[in-house]
């Protein structure tokens, strides 16, 4: 059975080795060791010289996350939402939620460094990246933003850069501070709501109920299933009754459990018919739907839409 496709950094490295004319290893940054992952930076002005204009970010899912400052006219393209960027864009990659980026002008600068999970685990406080706000499912982590807040976030890449291709010994460990100020960036630029934490017992009902839903995704098979489908399959791996879930959810999302799980596999459905090959009956199927009439159904409600318009 056909995959979901998914970029991984050996196709990353050797796609940029193709568009810069250059080896793998010339690109491969020097004193990296596999023991604390991995990270690089590129230039965009460099990359975009090398291939015509009408190249694009295929959309997929990357195996790695992406942090990109973007300078020019351009457009983020989600499986459920269009954005359009004039000027400056502040753009956060993870390797749940695919994307395609489009440039709409050939005045195209900034930069973007690629890092995995292991890269910035050492020397946090964090046990993985999704506990961070900006890399949480849900957003669409892209931010227009002002010149002046542009040249802010450009000079910590251009020290990143400079750090790089430096023979300081403990070089990464600056980077990797670097990458934690980038993010806190972004963070900033969420609304308060989306940042703000608690330690009482219903937003911990909600943050497990939010983790337990996106451990479902993606979706990489059309052999995979969805193994919870309604409100009460989460109940019960949650151990709470479903009326008292249901009361939390909405209280603090203002939606009902089985709004919220609608939402993640209309999210999901809108993914794989845009990223993949799968018929209809098959993306049905591994969605939980017995049949593919109720399938389509639900997916031209929530939409408008059947699955085959929506995909064309």
């Amino acid at each position: 059975m056909e995959k979901t496709a998914h970029t991984s950094l050996e196709d990353f490295y050797t796609e940029m080795a193709a568009k810069l004319g250059k080896d793998l290893e010339s690109i491969f940054p020097k004193g990296l060791h596999k023991d604390i992952g991995h990270f690089n930076v590129f230039d965009i002005a460099q990359t975009i010289e090398k291939v015509k204009m009408t190249s694009e970010m295929p959309y997929n899912r990357r195996k790695y996350y992406k942090i990109s400052l973007i300078r020019g006219n351009n457009r983020a393209e989600y499986a459920d939402k269009t954005i359009s960027i004039k000027g400056n864009a502040l753009l956060f990659a993870t390797p749940r939620v695919p994307y395609h980026w489009v440039p709409e002008d050939p005045h195209q600068s900034g930069s973007f460094c690629v890092f995995t999970e292991d890269f910035l685990f050492k020397g946090t406080s964090f046990n993985n990246l999704e506990d961070l706000p900006i890399f949480q499912p849900g957003g669409v982590p892209v931010f227009e933003i002002n010149d002046e807040l542009a040249d802010e976030i450009e000079i910590l890449f251009t020290k990143i850069k400079k750090e790089i291709d430096s023979d300081y010994i403990f070089k990464y460990d600056l980077i990797r501070n670097y990458v934690l100020e980038l993010i806190h960036y972004g963070q900033k630029l969420q609304p308060a709501t989306k940042i703000s934490t608690s330690n009482d017992a219903s937003m911990r009902i909600v943050s497990l109920f939010i983790e337990l839903l996106e451990r479902q995704f993606p979706i990489e098979s059309p052999d995979q299933r969805l193994q919870l489908k309604t409100a009460k399959d989460y109940a019960e791996r949650l151990a709470v009754h479903v009326n008292y879930l249901n009361k939390k959810l909405k209280e603090n999302t203002e939606k009902t459990t089985t709004e919220l799980i609608a939402d993640r596999v209309i999210q999901e459905a809108k993914i794989l018919l845009k990223q993949t090959k799968w018929n209809v009956s098959e993306i049905s199927y591994a969605l939980g739907f017995e049949e593919i009439a109720h399938f389509s159904n639900f997916f031209k409600r929530k939409t408008s839409f059947t699955p085959l318009e929506f995909r064309t």
